[in-house]
Order: structure tokens, then C-alpha cells, then sequence
């Protein structure tokens, strides 16, 4: 008996099978084509973000998505506009706008949750609703605000310390209020500053009234709690403290407002930052800070870095330095 070949027929039988099964393909596409596009959600990014660093559980919360213009001449004031122009088109950026990061960080070391600085609140830098998001946001990144040990303050500024007040009360019933002595003392006088300096003095001063009683004082070399070491970072305020936060050999450094902006306050630390008190030493602490942390190879919080606000520093050339956005280094 003669066995049929199907030689022949295999592309034909091969053509046939694909096309039987596109056909509900097709179909999902032709019954699907004269439905409307899915509604558009609107923009969003993350409003914290949570890692570990030895034993500790840090989060960063962001207080604010707020657009200013810059850095120019917020940043690079004693500069040409068109240098600073030059950089930020250099390195993919708006010449004129930039997002800064606000982003208060909650260190949870086992035995303490400490609050490193607390937004704009509602009457720091940024007004709501662009800002002042800590209140809001310590719920959903798992945080009672009653449950907050110490609030610990880099500096005065609005945007650091406007958070500690809700509503005329302390957001914080139960905490201890933590900064350096020489910034409080700059601060609270009366008729002491002028101009915008005594604008932001009279936001410390109605910020701190309702927790006088709670605040404790540092210096540079203290420690604020077993992990958390303040070491000083004079310029931006006289009393501007940075901290660095160890613990089972980890190590991270929390510079606050060394730095405004991600690229021109690196690559440039000789520009001037127009919110330093002292121009010419804030560029000398900028200069020390990001040294150490290029040197030691430390992860950084920077609080006006783009949110999370957590990254590394790489020395570029003799005084340029550049940022470098975490990934996975801290996951592993």
C-alpha cells in the first residue's frame, strides 16, 4: 500500500495554522477599535521611600513637588547667566526651571523614630498645596505622628522647621525638639536680623513658641542619639549642622541644605547659594562636605536633592564633583 506524502501541502498547512490562530486576535482588535482610550490618569511619583541601613529603617517623605525657577540666580549668582544656562543644557536640564527635593527622613533605630527636619508646614517656603506634605504623607509611609521620639533640625529655615506646627498645635505631641545651640540663639532674638533673614526668624520664632519647653541643645561632635553624630556645616546658617547615621558598620551622611540644586551646586561649589547666610563659607562647606562624601564613598541624603533624595558623590575634577541618583546599592 502506498503511503500518501504531504510534502507539498506542510506550507500550506503551516500558512493555515497562523492564520487560524490570529483570528481572535483580530477579532479582540476589531471589536475593541471603536471603544474610547482609557482616561488619562495624571502625572505621579512616590511620596516616600523606605531602606535599610544596618540595623536602622530610614524613610524619606516628600514634602513638596512644587517647579521654581533656576538654579540661576538662586544658584551661580556671582557667575554669568549664560555659564549656568550652559551647564543645565549640558546635562540634558531646564535652563530656567528645576524641581528641588523637600524631603523630611524618619530614622526608626529600634529603639527611637527620629524626624530629621519637618517641612514647610503651612507657612514655610512652599505653600500648600505644592507643599507642606509631611503632615499628609506620615500616615501613609506608616508613621503616628504621636509616635515621633525627637525632631531633630538641621537649621531655622522655613522650610525645615514649618512642619513641626499643625493648626497652631505640635504635630508632634510627644517629641523632643533637637538643635544646635548657635542656631537657636541666632534665630530668637527680636530686632536682630532685617529683611528676609527677619522674615524667617519670625517663622522660627511662632514655630518654636508651642514647643519651647521640649527643645534640647547640640554642638558639633555630639551625638544625638547611639548612631546619629552631628558634625557642623556653617554657611548656609550659622548653626547648619549635617549628621551621619551608622549603624552594624553602614554608614550614611544626611547633609541638609549643603546642596540645592543636583547639578550646578556640585559641579560648581564656588557658585553661590543666595539662601547662605555666609556666601563665602557656605561654599567652603560645600566644598568639605562633598569631599567626605566622595572620599568615604558615603550614601547621601540630601534634603533638596530630587526626591528620594538619596545618592552618592563622585569627585570629577579638582573642585567638581558630581551626583549619582541611588539604584540598588543600599537594596542589597
Amino acid at each position: 500500500m502506498k503511503v500518501p506524502s504531504f510534502d507539498c501541502d506542510r506550507r500550506k498547512l503551516l500558512a493555515t495554522s497562523l492564520c487560524l490562530a490570529a483570528l481572535p486576535a483580530l477579532a479582540i482588535r476589531s471589536s475593541t477599535s471603536a471603544k474610547a482610550a482609557a482616561a488619562m490618569l495624571g502625572a505621579w511619583q512616590p511620596k516616600f521611600y523606605r531602606f535599610k541601613l544596618g540595623g536602622f529603617e530610614i524613610t524619606t517623605i516628600s514634602d513638596s513637588d512644587a517647579f521654581i525657577d533656576g538654579p540661576f540666580p538662586l544658584i551661580g549668582g556671582n557667575a554669568p547667566e549664560s555659564e549656568v544656562r550652559t551647564l543645565m543644557r549640558d546635562n540634558l536640564l531646564p535652563e530656567q526651571t528645576y524641581q528641588p527635593g523637600f524631603s523630611p527622613t524618619v530614622v526608626n533605630t529600634g529603639r527611637e523614630l527620629i524626624l530629621i527636619d519637618a517641612g514647610n508646614g503651612s507657612n514655610g517656603f512652599v505653600p500648600r498645596p505644592a507643599g507642606g506634605w509631611l503632615a499628609a504623607q506620615l500616615k501613609p509611609a506608616g508613621f503616628d505622628p504621636a509616635d515621633i521620639d525627637i525632631v531633630l533640625l538641621s537649621h531655622g529655615h522655613p522650610d525645615h522647621i514649618g512642619g513641626i506646627i499643625e493648626d497652631g498645635k505640635p504635630l508632634f505631641p510627644n517629641a523632643r525638639y533637637v538643635i544646635a545651640q548657635r542656631e537657636h540663639d541666632f534665630w530668637m532674638p527680636k530686632g536682630k536680623l532685617s529683611d528676609d533673614l527677619e522674615k524667617f526668624a519670625k517663622v522660627y520664632r511662632t514655630n518654636s513658641k508651642p514647643v519651647e519647653g521640649k527643645f534640647s541643645f547640640i554642638k558639633s561632635g555630639d551625638d544625638v542619639v547611639s548612631g546619629i553624630h552631628a558634625i557642623e556645616a556653617p554657611g548656609h546658617t550659622p548653626g547648619h549642622l549635617v549628621f551621619v547615621i551608622e549603624s552594624e558598620g553602614k554608614s550614611l551622611l544626611w547633609w541638609g541644605d549643603c546642596a540645592h540644586h543636583q547639578v550646578a551646586s556640585l559641579a560648581r561649589p564656588d557658585w553661590e547659594c543666595v539662601f547662605d547666610a555666609d556666601r563665602q563659607q557656605g561654599a567652603k562647606t560645600r566644598r568639605r562636605i562633598f569631599d567626605m562624601a566622595a572620599t568615604d564613598r558615603l550614601a547621601v541624603i540630601g534634603y533638596h536633592m530630587p526626591f528620594p533624595s538619596l545618592g552618592f558623590v563622585e569627585r570629577r575634577t579638582p573642585g567638581s564633583y558630581r551626583w549619582l541618583p541611588h539604584s540598588y546599592q543600599l537594596s542589597l
